[in-house]
């Protein structure tokens, strides 16, 4: 029994057989149904045909099509980078296809299309800088290109993805000199600038990996206001709880209690210089023994839910923080 898939990888070549279409209305019946394939594939396979319609309507479009072809190729890119089981090969000819497209797009395509494709291009150069294959900072500048057509008022969803990954790019940078204390600045920015197109209501679970993401990069910023950064680090997390809860999202909860855990053992203030004051004070409660508990509930969920290494982690950092509410209470004494 054919699925769907099939039939429609069968019925696109039976359209490049077609002699009654001209060269072009093949071409473009390729790329449409290629297209059609590519979304929401169940299998590595469709992805793998999506590729073969795509070549297939490069040998069908006319070499004086120029736009057509240029079309075609970015698409090519987008399954190419697609690919489960691609790996950087796959990577390799997708920004091939990309860098291919781009000149003749930009000359006779629309904006749109010339600032998708480079956002995809900034996707796998982002991906190929990972496997140490090319330099995130041609990512930073695809992404940055891409943004000139992509603004918050027109395309807020690309806006969003946009600078989503610029703020990755940031952070996946060693902070080891001033001009790494300002990436990690554009990351917090760029994660405060998705936060203007996304909302708790419409978007809850990107809502919250975007809060969690940028509670991390503020608390882990090389700034001189460190206090303030946690305090924003905190309300960031609590943001992102309101979504994240053990019930339907135990893991991504737990990531998030234990990121919050962290920075409330940082509110701690040195009993040496600051007495009894400090930012203990000033937010109320026991900064420790709530790190404690939050500690405990993310070791167990980790636990429960087959992540043991994050479990381990947690049971040192539950250690840890007992040891340092006994220190404190044998000094108070």
């Amino acid at each position: 029994m054919q699925t769907l898939s099939q039939s429609q990888f069968e019925a696109a070549l039976a359209a490049a057989d077609d002699t009654e279409a001209s060269p072009e209305e093949r071409a473009e019946m390729l790329m449409e149904i290629a297209m059609g394939m590519q979304q929401r594939p169940k299998s590595a396979k469709q992805v793998h045909d999506a590729v073969a319609l795509y070549e297939r309507a490069m040998e069908a479009a006319p070499a004086q099509a120029a736009v057509l072809r240029a079309r075609i190729t970015a698409r090519m890119g987008t399954a190419l980078q697609a690919l489960p089981d691609g790996g950087p090969a796959a990577l390799d000819r997708a920004q091939g296809c990309f860098e291919a497209a781009l000149p003749v797009l930009q000359a006779q395509g629309q904006p749109e299309e010339v600032a998708e494709a480079e956002l995809n291009l900034g996707l796998v150069l982002q991906a190929l800088s990972g496997l140490g294959r090319g330099r995130v900072t041609d990512a930073i500048a695809a992404y940055h290109r891409s943004l000139r057509t992509f603004t918050r008022e027109r395309f807020a969803q690309e806006y969003a993805v946009l600078h989503n990954n610029l703020a990755i790019c940031y952070l996946s940078m060693p902070a080891t000199d001033e001009r790494g204390r300002m990436r990690e600045a554009l990351a917090v920015q760029s994660f405060e600038e998705v936060l203007k197109v996304i909302n708790l209501i419409d978007h809850p679970s990107e809502y919250a990996m975007i809060n969690n993401n940028l509670g991390n990069a503020l608390q882990y910023a090389s700034s001189s206001h460190v206090l303030e950064n946690n305090l924003r680090a905190l309300a960031a997390y609590d943001e992102a709880l309101k979504v994240r809860n053990p019930r339907d999202t135990p893991l991504e909860y737990a990531n998030t209690i234990a990121n919050k855990a962290n920075v409330l053992r940082s509110l701690v203030p040195d009993p040496v210089q600051a007495g009894n004051e400090g930012p203990q004070a000033s937010r109320g409660g026991d900064p420790l023994g709530d790190a404690l508990a939050l500690a405990r509930e993310a070791q167990v969920l980790f636990a429960q839910h087959g992540d043991a290494q994050k479990a381990a982690m947690m049971a040192e950092v539950v250690n840890d923080i007992s040891s340092e509410l006994e220190h404190r209470r044998v000094q108070s004494h």
